[in-house]
């Protein structure tokens, strides 16, 4: 059987494994599983301890985002040890502070967005700067968004505008890497999906539900499906994708006027 995907003997880093319901963790195993080498890299010396079973015999390395200087630090760990060239990063890193529960956007408190900020989106800028002279010069660099940026769910809050900067900052990563070789950014647009983090929004529940109706099949996805196409961008089949997301949603996009959703909505009681 020919490999098409052309990862096999890669050596890829994966940031954000939390546990086995993470994407991360699904790209991670995808890629082994086409024989891909997986570095991995996770938020703290704590989780590296909580995952001892999960990612046992594999390299693992601690890197808190939120840290100035964190990425830079593991760039230079992971070059002493002899672990360059990358192949491909997966950035799969958010969060966002909702320990008093929702709150409207207006009241978004500054270091809250500073912080979320600076963990889910800042955080590939300064990733792909440290990581620059260790990528391969067809290197490819994969973060997970959100399928809209055009909705605004309440129980979201502040974190839709973050996922924006994020979206824009591959877009600006691509151009401004460009002039130095062919490495490639590009993100996920993935909708909703059953993962421990999304389990700490406020609301999620009812939100993922009602989705899941919208999707043309009236399925949600499974993070399996986000990790193929994660998978895809990151080998030379996607050569051609560069600077932009791809929407890997079900067809909820673009199914908002579903004829049970609006039957439902104008007619509840039938």
């Amino acid at each position: 059987m020919s490999d098409f995907l052309q990862v096999a003997g890669k050596t890829f880093l994966v940031f954000g494994v939390a546990n086995k319901k993470s994407v991360a963790w699904f790209i991670a195993k995808s890629l082994e599983e086409q024989g891909a080498r997986v570095l991995y890299s996770v938020r703290s010396e704590a989780r590296k301890k909580s995952l001892e079973a999960l990612l046992a015999g594999k390299p693992v390395f601690a890197c808190d985002v939120e840290d100035e200087g964190a990425a830079p630090r593991l760039a230079t760990e992971i070059s002493q040890g002899g672990h360059a060239p990358l192949h491909g990063i997966v950035h799969s890193i958010a969060f966002a502070n909702y320990s008093e529960g929702f709150k409207a956007f207006y009241e978004t408190k500054r270091a809250d967005f500073l912080q979320a900020t600076a963990v889910s989106a800042f955080s590939l800028v300064e990733i792909a700067k440290a990581f620059k002279p260790l990528l391969a010069p067809n290197a490819s660099v994969v973060t997970i968004g959100i399928s809209s940026l055009l909705v605004t769910p309440d129980n979201y809050g502040y974190m839709g505008p973050i996922k924006a900067a994020l979206e824009s900052s591959v877009r600006f990563l691509a151009k401004s890497f460009s002039a130095h070789g062919q490495v490639r950014f590009n993100a996920i647009g993935a909708g909703p999906l059953k993962t421990s983090a999304s389990a700490g929004i406020p609301g999620y529940l009812e939100s993922y539900l009602y989705a899941e109706k919208l999707t043309f099949r009236k399925r949600n996805l499974s993070t399996q499906e986000v990790a193929d196409a994660a998978v895809f961008l990151l080998s030379e089949r996607s050569s051609g994708v560069n600077g932009t997301t791809l929407l890997v949603d079900a067809g909820l996009g673009s199914n908002y006027f579903d004829q049970e959703i609006v039957r439902l909505a104008m007619r509840p009681e039938k």
